[in-house]
């Protein structure tokens, strides 16, 4: 394929709408709308946007707030998650941010950042295994009778149009779908998985497909059952508007026990793959090969020059069989713009391998089973450490407090 033009840039004032027209117009038949229906979410991409959601970043009162779903204003989640997916804000980072926050809150909110990187170590290590049941079978649901997020229910039709607005949702909410789909109406857990990941701006196969798992009960063999009685607590306006208020189908907790065990992907002690701990083949890469986990201007192998050009290649094999929702590829498009603003970029659409054919490559060494797949097949000449917030060694994975643990020592003071 030829090369794409540059994405418009934020830093030249282009909106979310130029940038839109951009996806429609290169991108479009590979969304999941199509080129009319291609629509920002509700985060700009871009290293300002997200240097700017970090400066706003205060996390008082988070430990009490972070489930809150209504009203919207009193929602303690900070929305930094799409940074945190696209390497725009590594995890280091904020963690070093929260230090002067109330111990309660700096607690809980590190816990989250140490889960992200739990969910990456997981992925790290199971790879594909991360879309198989990874302890038990998915539970036994009751009968259900039609879709398994039904619009009629005030709470799904508030949560899904949200979903797919927006590419945004609080925790809580999650938690909402994932049971709903799977342990309440008893559809396969992994199609919904795959629904929520098409749109989130955060949509990551390490934590999607962990939270997922973990909260339909096939990694911690304990499924949440959802039930009116969370709406009630944590947005009880949705109930009170609600047409099925008197007649609610999820006014019980759900009768549901976790499935059986099943011969999953290995999770006990053992070393996970963490890449080099140092720069490898320094100063032979022509460009630095950028992937959608590391966009940020803190990519290690795009400071390593300031001044070498980068590629970014829109994978046309996977997208096409992805079917992304085009705000996905609006984050990426606007933060692509601004970093072609700032030092040359090629912009690319194709399949990876074929179009980075006979480039000497400079690229972050990435935990992902994709990435390292590709990097076989390319000449990636110099690699640079992945900046974890735990860097892994031989632990186990079973479990959250089982992996911390084991990775105890090495978590930051």
């Amino acid at each position: 394929m030829p090369l794409l033009p540059p994405p418009p840039s934020p830093a030249d004032g282009a909106t979310p709408a130029d940038a839109a027209s951009w996806v429609a117009a290169h991108l479009g038949d590979l969304t999941l709308e199509g080129p009319d229906g291609v629509a920002p979410g509700v985060a700009r991409g871009g290293q300002s946007a997200a240097d700017a959601a970090l400066a706003g970043l205060d996390v008082t009162g988070y430990a009490r707030d972070r489930s809150t779903v209504l009203p919207v204003d009193r929602r303690g989640a900070t929305r930094v998650s799409p940074y945190v997916r696209h390497g725009l804000l590594p995890l280091p980072r904020l963690w070093e941010a929260v230090a002067g926050a109330p111990s309660r809150d700096r607690g809980r909110y590190r816990d989250e950042l140490l889960w992200q990187e739990y969910a990456r170590h997981l992925y790290a290590r199971v790879g594909g295994g991360i879309r198989r049941p990874l302890r038990f079978d998915q539970p036994r649901a009751e009968p259900w009778d039609g879709e398994p997020w039904p619009r009629r229910m005030n709470c799904m039709d508030t949560v899904v149009t949200e979903l797919h607005r927006d590419g945004w949702l609080v925790n809580q909410t999650r938690m909402w779908l994932a049971s709903q789909w799977a342990v309440r109406a008893g559809a396969d857990w992994r199609d919904g998985e795959a629904e929520t990941y098409r749109h989130l701006l955060d949509g990551s196969r390490a934590a999607n497909g962990l939270g997922w798992q973990w909260t339909v009960g096939t990694g911690s063999g304990k499924p949440y059952g959802f039930s009116r009685w969370q709406v009630e607590k944590r947005a009880p306006e949705l109930c009170a508007g609600c047409a099925l208020r008197r007649a609610c189908p999820v006014q019980q907790w759900p009768e549901a026990s976790s499935g059986p065990r099943v011969d999953g992907p290995d999770l006990g002690r053992g070393p996970v793959p963490a890449g080099p701990a140092e720069p490898e083949g320094t100063g032979g890469g022509e460009l630095v090969w950028l992937t959608a986990e590391s966009l940020g201007s803190a990519d290690p192998a795009l400071a390593a020059d300031p001044d070498r050009p980068a590629v970014f290649v829109f994978d046309e094999p996977l997208l096409a069989r992805l079917r992304l929702s085009g705000k996905r590829l609006v984050f990426l498009a606007e933060t692509l713009g601004e970093l072609a603003a700032t030092r040359p970029l090629e912009v690319r659409r194709g399949a990876v391998p074929a179009e980075l054919a006979g480039r000497r490559l400079a690229a972050t060494w990435t935990p992902v089973p994709g990435w390292r797949q590709r990097a076989a097949r390319l000449d990636v000449v110099e690699r640079h450490p992945w900046p974890w917030l735990v860097r892994p060694g031989t632990t186990s994975v079973r479990s959250f407090s089982s992996w911390r643990r084991d990775a105890g020592r090495a978590v930051p003071g």
